[in-house]
């Protein structure tokens, strides 16, 4: 794990490079998804730039801490490496702003999904027809997300709230064998990343900031 990390490390910076280069910018950027449909997309504001403070505090990553809000359905998204998106209740996607979100990823895009109680029931088809021939899976307790950089033991996301009482998961989708997109479900993560936001734990803010720092590097590190 040692020399993982390390590799990491002195790998990163210069896989972010050429991103940085592209939005004419020292550093990165970032962006949430703004949706039609009234599942408040704007929920937990800070959860974003609390979670990449802490990253750039433990990685040498070029990213911004701010981050900017685009459309689904705006070219705008495809001038982002990863793309972040939550809720609480129904989403709304035309046939457009879907195909907008299969260039994306099929161009080397990531979009990462976590469901804020009550997104489920309306995010998770939508999710599964992004590419309805790609398999939507859980992963496994070994995946190297659970691993790359913070050890996630049980193999699994941290439990930041019980909502339902389930336990955490996190579903994937590949795309010629990249990991294209991650949906997190009765875990929110996101909901400890805004601990100036929410009064969880101390341990818990720290596992869910933990698992956003793996998620990160895993994303740009993939092979």
């Amino acid at each position: 794990m040692k020399h993982l990390f390390a590799a990491v490390l002195f790998l990163l910076p210069f896989l972010l490079v050429p991103i940085a280069e592209a939005q004419n910018s020292d550093e990165f950027r970032i962006a949430r998804i703004q949706y039609r449909g009234g599942g408040d997309w704007y929920s937990s504001p800070t959860a974003l730039t609390n979670m990449l403070r802490f990253l750039k505090d433990e990685v040498p990553v070029t990213v911004s801490t701010q981050y900017d809000d685009v459309q689904l359905g705006s070219r705008d998204i495809h001038n982002y490496p990863f793309l972040y998106m939550t809720g609480h209740g129904n989403i709304d996607v035309n046939d457009a702003e879907m195909e907008n979100l299969r260039r994306y990823l099929e161009n080397g895009g990531f979009l990462y999904v976590d469901d804020d109680y009550g997104f489920d029931q309306y995010v998770r088809p939508i999710l599964k027809n992004i590419f309805p021939e790609e398999e939507f899976f859980e992963l496994p307790a070994n995946h190297p997300i659970y691993s790359i950089v913070h050890s996630f033991p049980e193999g699994r996301p941290p439990k930041v709230h019980e909502h339902d009482g389930k336990p955490p998961q996190a579903f994937a989708i590949y795309r010629n064998g990249r990991m294209v997109l991650l949906y997190t479900y009765e875990s929110n993560p996101a909901d400890g990343w805004a601990f100036d936001e929410h009064a969880n734990p101390e341990h818990i803010v720290r596992a869910a900031l933990q698992f956003g720092v793996n998620l990160m590097v895993y994303v740009f590190t993939q092979p």
